[in-house]
This record gives C-alpha cells, sequence and structure tokens, in this order.
C-alpha cells in the first residue's frame, strides 16, 4: 500500500475520512483498528497497514474492541445500540443515574468515551443530555399525574427543589407549576434569556410572506399546526416581558396538544440553541469571534415539525428558497389543512403521500422532485420512519435512516437534524454555506462538499449554530 505509517493527519483521520479506505494493524497487540480508532496511537514501527479486512485476518489480527472495525464492515455502529440503549434505560428509570458515573458505569465505559459518545451521538456533554432528560421527564410526569411538583422533580432525578426549579426554567422557559398549568390553558408566557434576538427568527419564519401555514406580522407570529384534537393556530408575541403565546382553535384542546404546542413554541423561537457555550469558545479562536460579533446572541430557528422539515428540504433541493417557498405553497394549497383565520396547517405524511403526481407536475414540481416527496412521506406514513422521534434518539443513526431512503443525501439529511435541534450538524453541500465559508476564509475558490466538511470541523460540536451565523454573515454582505 502507498500510505507511509502515521503520514496522514491524524484530525482528518480521528474524524472518520480515512475508515473505509486502510486499516491499521498493531504487531505489539495483536489487533486492527479503523483510522478513526481514538487508542493512543502506537510507535510508527510497531505498525503496517492493509487495504481490507480480510487482509488484516488473514495475517492474525484480531478486530479492535473500542473502534470495532468487524461492525464498520458490516455496516453496523456498535455506539448507535450502546447510546440508544442506554436513552431507553435512563427515560425509564432518571432516578437512577444520579451524575455521570452512572452513566459510564451503565455503558461500561470511562468518562472520556462517555462524552465521546454524547458529542457524537447527542451532540451534547453527558451532563447537559442527562439534566434535559430529566426535564422531559419530569414534565411529562407534570401533565399527566396529580402527585406534589417537588415528588416530581424528585422522581426525575433531581437532587434538590431548588435545582429542579431553576433547571425545569431554563429548558423550559416556564416554572413546573406553570408548566402544570398548560392543561386547562390558552395563554401561556415563555421567558426569553437576556438578549434574546427576535429579528433573526421573525425573519426566518416570515421568509414567505405570502405562506398560509406561517405568518409574521411586527414582532408577533403565527403558525398553523395540527394536534390530536384538530387544527390550530398558535400565536407568539414577542414583548419585553417575554413571549405571549396563545392558541386559537376551534376545539379545545387536551393536554397532549397543549405539549405539543409548548414544544412548537420553544422550537420555532429558537429556544433549544446553545448560546452561550458557543460564543465562550468563540472567544478562542479569532475567525470565529470576528464572524459572531456582529451578531451575539443569535439562535437556530427551528421548524416546528420534523416532518414539515423533511418536506422543506426535499422541495428545496437544488433551487433558490422563493421557489423552493412557492412549491411548498402549493403542497398546502392541495392538501393542507384548514385553519383558524384562514391559515392552512401543513399536512400530514398520509395526505402528502396521497398526492395525484399528476397535479404536483402541473404546478411546477419535476418529476425526481415528486418522486422523492411521495416516497419519504410513504416511509412515515407506512411506519418505516419515524420523523418525529429522530431528533429524541442519535444524531447518527438518524442520518443514517434518512440517506437510506432515496432522494436524501447528506445536504437534505443534517438540513432535518439543524432545523429538527441537533447542535452539531452541517448541511455541506449548501452553496450559500460553501459562500460564506469561501468569504469568511479568504479563498479563491468556493469549497466542495469535502472542503466544507472539513473548515465545519473548526466550529463543532455547535455547527448548527455556526451554520446560522455563516448564512446570516452572507445576508449581511450582499
Amino acid at each position: 500500500m502507498n500510505i507511509e505509517p502515521f503520514s496522514w493527519d491524524r484530525a482528518e483521520a480521528i474524524a472518520g475520512k480515512f475508515d473505509g479506505k486502510f486499516l491499521i494493524c498493531v504487531k505489539t497487540t495483536g489487533i486492527y483498528c479503523l483510522p478513526s480508532c481514538r487508542v493512543r496511537p502506537p510507535k510508527a514501527e510497531n505498525v503496517f497497514l492493509v487495504k481490507t479486512e480480510d487482509e488484516a485476518k488473514a495475517a492474525g489480527f484480531r478486530a479492535c474492541k473500542r473502534c470495532r472495525p468487524d461492525l464498520f464492515y458490516r455496516g453496523e455502529d456498535e455506539n448507535i445500540a450502546l447510546f440508544e440503549g442506554l436513552t431507553a434505560r435512563v427515560r425509564s428509570a432518571p432516578h437512577d443515574f444520579p451524575g455521570l458515573p452512572a452513566l459510564a458505569k451503565a455503558c461500561g465505559v470511562s468518562q472520556t468515551k462517555l462524552a465521546d459518545l454524547f458529542r457524537a451521538h447527542a451532540h451534547l456533554t453527558p451532563a447537559v443530555w442527562l439534566r434535559r432528560e430529566r426535564v422531559h421527564g419530569a414534565a411529562q410526569g407534570l401533565l399527566e399525574s396529580s402527585e406534589k411538583v417537588v415528588d416530581i422533580g424528585f422522581a426525575s432525578g433531581f437532587e434538590s427543589e431548588s435545582v429542579f426549579h431553576r433547571q425545569f426554567l431554563a429548558l423550559m422557559r416556564m416554572t413546573p407549576g406553570a408548566y402544570r398549568a398548560l392543561s386547562g390553558a390558552q395563554v401561556w408566557l415563555l421567558h426569553l434569556p437576556p438578549g434574546y434576538r427576535a429579528q433573526e427568527i421573525l425573519a426566518y419564519h416570515g421568509r414567505d410572506p405570502e405562506s398560509l401555514c406561517e405568518r409574521v406580522d411586527g414582532k408577533r407570529l403565527f403558525k398553523a399546526l395540527m394536534t390530536p384534537d384538530g387544527p390550530a393556530v398558535l400565536e407568539m408575541a414577542l414583548e419585553n416581558e417575554g413571549a405571549w403565546c396563545r392558541v386559537h382553535a376551534a376545539n379545545r384542546l387536551n393536554l397532549h396538544s397543549m405539549a405539543a404546542l409548548h414544544r412548537a413554541s420553544l422550537r420555532m423561537l429558537g429556544l433549544t440553541s446553545d448560546v452561550a457555550t458557543f460564543e465562550t469558545r468563540a472567544r478562542q479562536n479569532g475567525k470565529v469571534a470576528s464572524l459572531i460579533a456582529p451578531r451575539r446572541g443569535l439562535r437556530v430557528p427551528l421548524i416546528a415539525t420534523n416532518f414539515d422539515a423533511l418536506c422543506w428540504a426535499i422541495v428545496g433541493q437544488q433551487i433558490n428558497v422563493k421557489f423552493a417557498a412557492s412549491l411548498r405553497r402549493e403542497i398546502l394549497d392541495l392538501a393542507g389543512i384548514p385553519a383558524e383565520g384562514g391559515m392552512r396547517a401543513h399536512p400530514d405524511p398520509a395526505r402528502v403521500a396521497d398526492l395525484d403526481p399528476k397535479l404536483l407536475a402541473a404546478r411546477r414540481f419535476s418529476r425526481q422532485k415528486i418522486d422523492y416527496l411521495i416516497g419519504a412521506a410513504r416511509e412515515v406514513a407506512e411506519a418505516r420512519l419515524d420523523v418525529e422521534g429522530l431528533t429524541a434518539g442519535s444524531a447518527r443513526a438518524a442520518e443514517k435512516k434518512l440517506t437510506a431512503i432515496r432522494g436524501i443525501g447528506t445536504w437534505t439529511a443534517r438540513y432535518v437534524l439543524l432545523r429538527g435541534g441537533f447542535g452539531d450538524s452541517a448541511p455541506v453541500g449548501d452553496a450559500a454555506l460553501a459562500a460564506a465559508l469561501q468569504r469568511m476564509h479568504g479563498l479563491e475558490e468556493r469549497p466542495n462538499a469535502e472542503q466544507a466538511e472539513h473548515l465545519m470541523r473548526d466550529f463543532s460540536p455547535h455547527r448548527s449554530l455556526a451554520t446560522t451565523h455563516l448564512w446570516a454573515s452572507l445576508k449581511e454582505a450582499a
């Protein structure tokens, strides 16, 4: 083989760039590893490289138990199973996991490996992820049981009442008591963080002024949504004291519908972004600090549902935003559900799957786009893809599931993950992202997808927020 030991860039190897191209055989241990293996690198004289797994086995080497090249070559990922198994255990018994040592012990790994696992699959640190799971578990208990608020906090794994209230407010933007009152409310207040920037949030959701699914009026944002109790319009008024959310619906909504609307309000207002950590880290890199300086406090506005995000991404493939918005309006016109005030909620997967291809073709959809849109909708409608559950699990598993569907590539999958709430998703292949990277780094040519992937690694584990800054910087320069 032409590649000499350790002549490649180790950072690129750890990122997985060379996985599948060669294997590292370590003479002193008798194992073979993927180039991305994070074990301490052996001395150059103690390794040799082979092209295939069969060559490694024929030479008497066995698979590394940490990077699991045997699973890689079978198309499996042991870490996905490890992460998703741990997720299920924590959600079923959060009080059994008082801290990070308990998480690491349950996985059978070190805390360093645990951090790597969560960075790759949750795009969060283990501590932040555990806090989020406790809050979500408590939120469910608040709506579905009559137990005392403090008892629900303890049952969810919080060590004290004050910690429970503080962390619940930070994530859900309201107190536990106010959240419980959602089950009979039509109005609620979300506490906005200091320095909250409303202009970019409103601009994103108002990017199509003709849409009947979203509408922006001054500092008020309206979104038509389907709930378990029927269509509703969620109004979000951004004021000095916070975001006042009001529900407009013909029917009274039950607690599950109210919880879904609260979740949609958090997503659409970008209140799930980890802005402070990103901006603190950015100070250590001059270029990044310069990039974000004009818009500190910027957040990632999410799309209310993952299926809406999936449809938008497919419709928007390789066309400009204006044309994509016009095609989306055609979907709403053909299959959208009428809601209050003349608005229309985005159709569910079954309604999109049942769209007549001839009608779509008559409304400027290409044959390929029709095929991809209806095919993806069928995957969801027929329960082969749990699109709404994607962002509650592993990011890597989510990307694999999405890209396994015909017509969905890396850009489409990562756009869905970015707008669905994962914090470290860079939709490489995006023309605007490439143009922004070219401008930021003063490059002579626009980077291709592989080069953009490399450049975006500087922003990890906050590539979603960095992407939003880069897009914004390009608009400001226009």
